[in-house]
């Protein structure tokens, strides 16, 4: 696949705004296409992910993103920081005793089991066990934002279908409730649309949020024991500031696409009907940017990430409490692998030691 990359964040935002150019009907499409044993194999989970939020657009998209607006307003999401501390603390108190044995990998320990929970609870969602989880969210982001070779695909598509059949389920108990998948099914929702809107929702409401906690932990340990260093991220505002910095120069969603919906022009710069466009939302900001930059990190205009808050905030509570816990903290053994996705990125591990 070629794309027209964009980088440049007034030429994003444009073409973020300007919906009626530029749509998200390719936002969801695998990056290579999907082999035949791969496509039977989501065939016979009924798989499927009809347009609804992300790669939807009109007054559906609008009424949609309404409904599942109310599970993520300012209130609701500044209400759930006690709870986002007291899963901090709790897993830092596991941590410590671990670290007394040698280093350990703190997005395993600290970090990526907080998001899914934060999540159910504010949705009323409940969430299948923690680590099927997170198998379940990263083997659907290298089916979709990857490039696994068929073989790998059909390994993918077997998870990825798990994944669904148990979402439909799901779908099927909220009937009557006032979760998340049951007022979009008293809205008039096919079980497929609640599914396909589920699909993403659960990854990105707690795989994209745990992969930018690894990010923030990694940068944050890199600033060493130095004055204003690792220990200063104890202090709220600078963990804020920390996280803001990363969302500017690496988030977790780097990158997302947009197709050209007829001949146009950006700038100067005519693109054809049909173009495939990658639009680079983190890394391109210039020094000097202003201070809101980071929030092109989420997106822009009418699909920008409905849980932009919920996620600066969850990470940025995660550090500080780390930090405060444990304040000697350095990091430990070699430089981690990353997840290199089209879209996606991340340290897969953060290790960290305490010294004695």
């Amino acid at each position: 696949m070629s794309y027209l990359v964009i980088g440049e964040p007034a030429q994003v935002k444009e073409v973020m705004a300007r919906t009626d150019d530029f749509a998200p009907t390719n936002a969801l499409t695998s990056v290579v296409p999907l082999a035949p044993a791969t496509l039977r194999i989501l065939s016979k989970a009924r798989f499927a992910l009809p347009p609804v939020l992300a790669s939807a657009t009109g007054a559906q998209h609008r009424a949609v993103r309404t409904m599942v607006g109310k599970f993520f307003t300012p209130a609701k999401v500044a209400a759930i920081e006690p709870r986002v501390r007291e899963l901090s603390q709790q897993r830092l108190a596991a941590a410590k005793l671990e670290l007394a044995h040698g280093p350990l990998d703190l997005g395993d320990a600290v970090g990526r089991h907080i998001p899914p929970l934060v999540m159910a609870e504010l949705t009323d969602q409940p969430t299948p066990d923690l680590d099927l989880l997170n198998r379940w969210s990263r083997d659907s982001l290298e089916l979709f934002w990857g490039w696994p070779d068929p073989e790998r695909q059909v390994e993918l598509a077997h998870s990825a279908a798990e994944f669904y059949v148990w979402l439909r389920q799901e779908v099927a108990a909220a009937k009557g409730t006032a979760s998340l998948f049951g007022v979009l099914d008293a809205a008039g929702l096919t079980s497929a649309q609640v599914c396909s809107l589920g699909y993403f929702l659960v990854i990105a409401g707690q795989e994209t949020t745990s992969l930018l906690i690894n990010t923030a932990l990694y940068r944050g340990l890199e600033l060493g024991q130095v004055a204003g260093g690792w220990a200063s991220l104890a202090d709220p505002e600078a963990a804020r500031a920390h996280i803001k910095a990363v969302l500017a120069t690496e988030s977790s969603v780097h990158t997302w696409r947009r197709a050209a919906l007829h001949d146009t022009e950006l700038q100067g710069t005519a693109i054809p009907s049909g173009a495939e466009i990658l639009l680079e939302l983190t890394g391109q900001h210039p020094e000097n940017a202003a201070a809101s930059a980071f929030s092109l990190a989420f997106g822009y205009g009418l699909h920008r990430c409905l849980g932009a808050k919920l996620a600066e905030l969850e990470t940025a509570l995660v550090v500080e409490e780390t930090a405060r816990a444990l304040p000697g903290l350095m990091p430990a053994g070699d430089p981690p692998q990353w997840l290199r996705l089209l879209s996606f990125q991340a340290p897969l591990t953060v290790h960290a030691t305490q010294p004695h």
